[in-house]
């Protein structure tokens, strides 16, 4: 087995540090004056600087340092946190991933104006000196004078392994001022046990510098979370600082002494321990492992079929046990591909502060259900979908600050997010409370497209889904955002392809509200096998509700009316011999399998069926992608295929065939 590349494990961890900066800044302009994101944000930097550096990205940490100085200079008071310092951050973040993903590109421009544009958010835009002069001339938080400080540290002994460098931390301490270091050697052990990448020797610094202590601190700042490390100012001869989590505020830090080590140490392993219960996959391997379980899945069930066709009891035995294990292993695979839409979600606080600057509107943000799961290919999927969808709220939605405000709103315009499962499905969100989808304007566009007839009559919903037609757009003008009509049919496809379905509302003055449903797997499901003619087919199982057995009597008395009587109510039915066209006689006794699509019941008559079974999901051929009635197939047991119905489609399909067949009768 290879071991990691440390370039790659480290653009891993760095575009995680990213985000995590991301996030604090977006944070901080809720309040600017909130000192958890400030140092939050600072140590993502210094740890981004310091960890580029060690693996070679001198540019990445060079104009990195810069922005950590200025929330250096923050952090200690000597400037304000404002909006401007915030948003030249955010762009300076952008060109650090530049460098990160090209160390080696020509990024010389782009980075003098991404430094003279923090400069001028740090010092204001009529100071000509430059950042660097800036940061030179941070004044000293305590008071000055030499001071002698002992530092005594030891680090993990996987440290070097996770890409932390010893010497770099002592080539800072020596630039703070006159350094004396002895390294204690003492825990070293034989050559025969000694692990070259390991670390097993501890240092005691004798400093004496001018910088305050809390210079010394930032020095480790990015290693202290599992490390020991004790400053002692000698000329009071007590502890004055401690080993601290990255993840508190240095006002928050424990004072340990040397009797209290061995503890801290008892800590810090159950920390480490903790964190290698977290281990980092590549997604590919989780999609190989996927189709590996798919596989096993098909193999079990033809087992079952032999066996069931076999006498003997032995291999029927084996045969339910290996059926027990196939699914566990399969339910566990479907959880480990499964991701919160917190991470979908997250990207577009971004996306709605940019677009806030740029269209000049007041943006609120809002998630809700950001803990429910999905596949981790849904989510991979629908961030470019999402991103149309929610630049159409803002940008053909939401109005500007003085229109809502005559128009009795509140100033701010809302985008909400939201997530929820229900049944085998996720359904997404994005709703906003802006000017609503004007109909007059859509039809009108419609008709000058020529994708209506001038007069059709449309329901509701047909008109509103009008939006998604390719090179539809109702916009006056194109800009940045939106006008030239692409984007929202590019919406539609992919959450088809995903086999889920969108439904738009939309009230004049207060907004519109466009709902994504989308199945919660796309890999392997728990289906109903029924049979319908001489043909298979698979019912996703979180659809069924119930079963029931339809008479031939009854058949011929509901010729006509095609409903069913059940518990008072009455519930539609589809005959699916007839819509598929078999060319069979129906069997003595059909059934019928009632299912819910949304807030509608169906029932949908097959001739039998057959019972559960685990559905390993294949793709339709090119030549079938059109066929809405199917979102796919599945090998049975005995080699043959069946078709997964898409009980949406099937019963718009159903439907508007006993339309056409009523208007020709």
């Amino acid at each position: 087995m290879t071991n990691p590349d440390p370039i790659s494990v480290f653009r891993t961890e760095a575009a995680e540090l990213l985000e995590q900066i991301e996030s604090g800044l977006l944070d901080l302009t809720r309040s600017l004056d909130d000192r958890d994101q400030i140092d939050a944000v600072f140590r993502g930097l210094h740890t981004l600087k310091g960890s580029g550096a060690m693996f070679g990205f001198d540019a990445l940490a060079a104009f990195t340092h810069h922005c950590e100085t200025a929330f250096d200079r923050v952090r200690k008071g000597d400037v304000p946190a404002t909006h401007e310092l915030v948003s030249a951050v955010l762009s300076a973040q952008d060109h650090m991933r530049a460098l990160l993903e090209t160390p080696n590109g020509d990024h010389d421009a782009m980075s003098a104006a991404l430094l003279d544009n923090l400069h001028r958010a740090v010092n204001g835009a009529g100071s000509p000196a430059p950042v660097t002069a800036a940061v030179a001339a941070a004044p000293v938080a305590e008071e000055a004078g030499l001071r002698e400080w002992r530092i005594r540290f030891s680090l993990p002994v996987n440290a070097m392994a996770n890409g932390t460098n010893p010497l770099g931390l002592l080539d800072e301490m020596r630039d703070l001022g006159e350094c004396r270091i002895i390294a204690d050697t003492s825990k070293v052990p034989e050559l025969s046990a000694l692990e070259p990448r390991d670390i097993h020797v501890s240092w005691d610094v004798t400093l004496k510098t001018e910088r305050p202590r809390a210079d010394i601190e930032d020095v480790f700042i990015f290693v202290m979370d599992d490390m020991e490390l004790e400053i002692t100012e000698i000329a009071v001869e007590r502890p004055i600082a401690v080993a601290k989590s990255l993840d508190v505020p240095i006002a928050k830090a424990v004072v340990v002494t040397e009797r209290e080590a061995p503890a801290v140490q008892a800590a810090n392993d159950s920390k480490q321990a903790k964190s290698a219960e977290n281990v980092r996959v590549p997604a590919e391997r989780l999609d190989e492992m996927m189709d590996r379980v798919g596989e096993l899945v098909i193999a079990q069930s033809r087992l079952t079929q032999l066996a069931g066709a076999a006498a003997d009891l032995g291999l029927r035995s084996v045969s339910e046990e290996i059926e027990r294990l196939s699914g566990e292993l399969r339910d566990t695979m479907m959880v480990l591909r499964m991701m919160p839409v917190a991470s979908l979600f997250s990207r577009f606080r971004r996306l709605v502060h940019d677009l806030s600057r740029e269209t000049g509107k007041e943006i609120e943000l809002i998630t809700e259900g950001e803990s429910t799961e999905v596949d981790k290919t849904v989510i991979d999927r629908l961030a470019d979908p999402l991103v149309h969808l929610v630049r159409n709220s803002i940008d053909h939605g939401l109005e500007k600050p003085e229109e809502r405000i005559a128009a009795g709103k509140e100033a701010k315009g809302r985008v909400i997010l939201s997530a929820h499962q229900t049944g085998g499905e996720v359904i997404i969100t994005i709703k906003d409370d802006g000017r609503g989808i004007n109909r007059e304007r859509v039809r009108a566009k419609a008709e000058s497209s020529g994708i209506i007839q001038p007069g059709a009559t449309l329901t509701d919903q047909d008109l509103l889904q009008l939006i998604f037609q390719p090179g539809f757009s109702t916009a006056q003008a194109v800009t940045n955002l939106s006008g030239r009509g692409v984007g929202m049919d590019v919406v539609k496809k992919t959450v088809e392809a995903l086999r889920g379905t969108i439904e738009i509302t939309s009230k004049p003055g207060e907004g519109s509200e466009v709902s994504l449903r989308i199945p919660l797997t796309l890999a392997i499901i728990e289906g109903l096998l029924v049979r319908v003619g001489q043909g298979c087919y698979v019912i996703p199982l979180s659809a069924v509700e119930e079963c029931l057995e339809l008479s031939l009597e009854d058949d011929l008395r509901s010729r006509g009316r095609s409903f069913i009587s059940l518990r008072d109510s009455l519930v539609p039915f589809l005959r699916l011999r007839e819509l598929f066209r078999t060319g069979t006689q129906p069997d003595q006794h059909q059934k019928v399998v009632v299912i819910s699509t949304g807030s509608e019941r169906v029932g949908l008559v097959v001739d039998q069926i057959i019972g559960d079974h685990q559905t390993v999901i294949k793709s339709m051929s090119k030549l079938h992608h059109d066929v809405d009635t199917f979102s796919g197939a599945t090998i049975l047991g005995d080699g043959s295929v069946a078709l997964i119905l898409d009980v949406t489609h099937l019963v718009a399909a159903g439907q508007q065939q006993e339309a056409q067949m009523r208007v020709a009768g």
